[in-house]
């Protein structure tokens, strides 16, 4: 892919998963715009303040991505919180939070990504999601609903995108070491079970690489020591 000729959208991109995709992309000249509430490190990039739960928040500073880089070739749905509780200590407000940016929010970019790729007939809208949208996890149960939704929706998405020209791919990364997980958990990670936020920019590259009509609907990327069982070789 000539990545010089692309403009890529990527929200929360200020920091972690977001952050590192944007860096790859800039390395490889992309055009990169970053939609997020605060303001992207990154000089290169077109920082504006969005927020993806707000559908006039969006269409704002999509408009004005259109005006100063021109129409989206790449929408990076990546924004993404959590809040991870037993059930029963969720309160209304986290639960309704969680749904909003991790769902709501795929769904309006995708919405704004796919009305700008239906007028060139070309386009790649990656939806970041989780690896908790494969599996119910005890503590994370609001997070994976919303994550599952998020999974369900793409693959909705990529049918309805795929007759105009527009590829759709949901990347399911497990855990990655960034600033998302403070406050997030009360348990401790093992730093082995951790992904790297470039790793994951490296898949993302990869999707956006193939030539043609090829496509990733679905992409997981884990950790070598990412696993669901404790069996180990004897």
């Amino acid at each position: 892919m000539d990545f010089a000729s692309q403009v890529a959208v990527i929200t929360g991109a200020a920091q972690g998963i977001g952050l590192a995709c944007a860096k790859a992309l800039l390395e490889r000249s992309a055009r990169v715009a970053s939609l997020d509430l605060v303001d992207c490190p990154l000089p290169a990039v077109l920082s504006l303040r969005a927020d993806v739960t707000s559908a006039q928040s969006l269409a704002q500073a999509a408009a004005q991505v259109a005006a100063a880089l021109g129409s989206p070739t790449i929408w990076v749905n990546n924004a993404g919180m959590a809040r991870h509780r037993w059930i029963a200590d969720y309160s209304e407000a986290e639960i309704d939070q969680m749904l909003a940016v991790n769902l709501k929010g795929s769904i309006l970019g995708s919405q704004l990504a796919l009305r700008a790729m239906r007028a060139q007939g070309c386009g790649h809208i990656v939806n970041v999601i989780s690896t908790a949208s494969l599996r119910g996890i005890p503590g994370e149960s609001v997070y994976c609903a919303a994550k599952w939704g998020a999974r369900g929706f793409t693959q909705g998405l990529a049918e309805e995108a795929a007759p105009l020209g527009i590829k759709v791919t949901a990347l399911l990364p497990g855990g990655v070491d960034t600033a998302f997980w403070k406050g997030a958990t009360p348990r401790e990670v093992p730093a082995q079970l951790f992904l790297q936020a470039d790793q994951v920019a490296q898949a993302l590259l990869s999707c956006l690489s193939m030539e043609g009509s090829c496509v990733p609907r679905e992409l997981v990327v884990r950790s070598l020591q990412d696993s669901d069982f404790s069996v180990r070789p004897q």
